[in-house]
């Protein structure tokens, strides 16, 4: 089995095997759910529903404004409480759409199942995809049919689509890939066709030898669908990354993978695709990685939208330990809460609970210019000078040495022996000159 990979990167602890091959657990629908009208990348939808509205499961309930933007769903039936303001896991007060479950699981009378997708055409297939809210499940949350909508001046030739699950302790796509493989290739064969593409990759982390022999096998009747295995190493999800190791391709500086005839999609919104097209249903439930090592009973759970994160810890057990620390995601790119009463949304991959231990920070020291943070960049940047700059509040140079290339995967901040905050400076660094060039 020969295995491809890209430059730079590193190799954090995996931690996987808490989740490693449990089958998914479908979670109880909670007694109340929390839905922002913001769960993706670009405008926040306007609330179609108001206070002792009765809906469905998958009614629209949040209308998309603009292009790169899409509806919201509901995800239990039930009575609207309140149209308000709730916490989000972005750490903002987000407009939210609050419904109280009256158990009965209705689906919206309305949904019809679609015509076969083979007898669509593209642009009726993009159509459907925007209509059933699906985005980028792999953490971005970019609108999917943004995605495939090519613009004029591109060519693109190739669909990767991403299971290589990089991050350490989250495990849904690898249970994804062994348990619904069909659907995987199903959503692949739908996204190669809604934008006239005839060769489709699947590329998979070594550490999962169970998904690439399950999928390889689903893939072996698909003459232009080919699993590749990747090796083990962070971030290899990354898009511009993954493009590198599957093509050999790169995507220019500020550049997208349009610009290297590349659409790359997760394993998981494949899925998603495949699931709402079976069924005419939107995007409404997600699997969810609950672990941890104050987690009593760590699970891949598949859970409605709008699950406050306590109802899901529950779910896996509660807590066997008090927790230091609860992160939306993964520990290297993940988003620390300082409550457990946000909700699942559509990028939630993974609820990371650490013990008090695990928590503690160390105390960074000062940079001995080892240069171990240029060796593991991916993107071949220079951490420990761009963050020299942006702790001195130098936008200028900072953006001379193009920290806005940065994907702030967190390797530099992994491997640096003085612990210096250099994905934090680089996050602060790339907001301040976002906001310097909307001025």
């Amino acid at each position: 089995m020969n295995q491809v990979t890209f430059k730079g990167g590193s190799h954090p602890p995996q931690f996987k095997e808490l989740t490693k091959n449990k089958p998914v657990k479908v979670a109880e629908a909670p007694k109340e759910v929390v839905i922002p009208m913001s769960m993706h990348i670009g405008a926040p939808c306007k609330p179609l529903v108001k206070r002792n509205d009765h809906v469905y499961i998958g009614q629209k309930i949040g209308e998309e404004q603009g292009f790169v933007s899409v509806p919201i769903h509901a995800s239990v039936s039930g009575t609207v409480k309140a149209v308000e303001e709730r916490q989000h896991p972005n750490g903002n007060l987000v407009m939210s759409v609050i419904i109280e479950n009256d158990g009965l699981d209705e689906f919206d009378p309305n949904i019809e199942v679609p015509p076969d997708y083979t007898t669509m055409e593209p642009q009726e297939i993009i159509n459907h995809i925007k209509d059933y809210g699906i985005v980028g499940i792999g953490g971005a949350t970019f609108p999917t049919h943004v995605k495939l909508t090519i613009p004029e001046d591109k060519t693109v030739d190739t669909v990767i689509l991403n299971g290589a699950e990089c991050e350490p302790y989250i495990t849904c796509d690898d249970t994804l890939m062994q348990e619904n493989p069909e659907l995987v290739i199903q959503g692949l064969k739908i996204i190669m066709k809604a934008i006239g593409v005839d060769k489709g990759y699947i590329g998979i982390e070594d550490n999962k030898p169970e998904a690439i022999s399950i999928m390889t096998d689903a893939a072996s009747n698909e003459p232009n669908i080919t699993v590749v295995p990747l090796k083990t190493k962070y971030p290899q999800g990354a898009e511009k990354q993954l493009i590198t190791a599957v093509t050999g391709r790169e995507v220019p500086s500020g550049g997208l993978p349009a610009d290297a005839g590349v659409v790359v999609n997760n394993v998981g919104t494949a899925a998603q695709i495949a699931k709402s097209f079976n069924t005419g249903i939107p995007f409404y439930e997600k699997l969810v990685t609950v672990t941890g090592e104050a987690v009593s009973e760590p699970q891949t759970l598949s859970v409605r939208l709008g699950t406050p994160f306590q109802e899901a810890i529950d779910q896996a057990g509660g807590f066997k330990k008090e927790p230091g620390k609860i992160i939306s995601g993964g520990p290297m790119m993940g988003v620390a809460q300082f409550t457990t009463e946000v909700p699942v949304i559509k990028s939630t991959s993974g609820i990371l609970c650490f013990d008090e231990e695990q928590a503690q920070l160390p105390e960074p020291t000062d940079c001995i210019k080892c240069g171990k943070c240029v060796e593991v960049c991916p993107i071949r940047l220079q951490p420990f000078q761009m963050s020299a700059f942006a702790l001195q509040n130098d936008w200028d140079e900072c953006e001379a040495l193009n920290v806005m290339d940065c994907i702030e995967c967190g390797s530099c901040s992994f491997v640096c022996p003085a612990k210096r905050p250099l994905l934090s400076s680089f996050r602060t660094a790339k907001r301040s000159i976002a906001k310097r060039g909307k001025k």
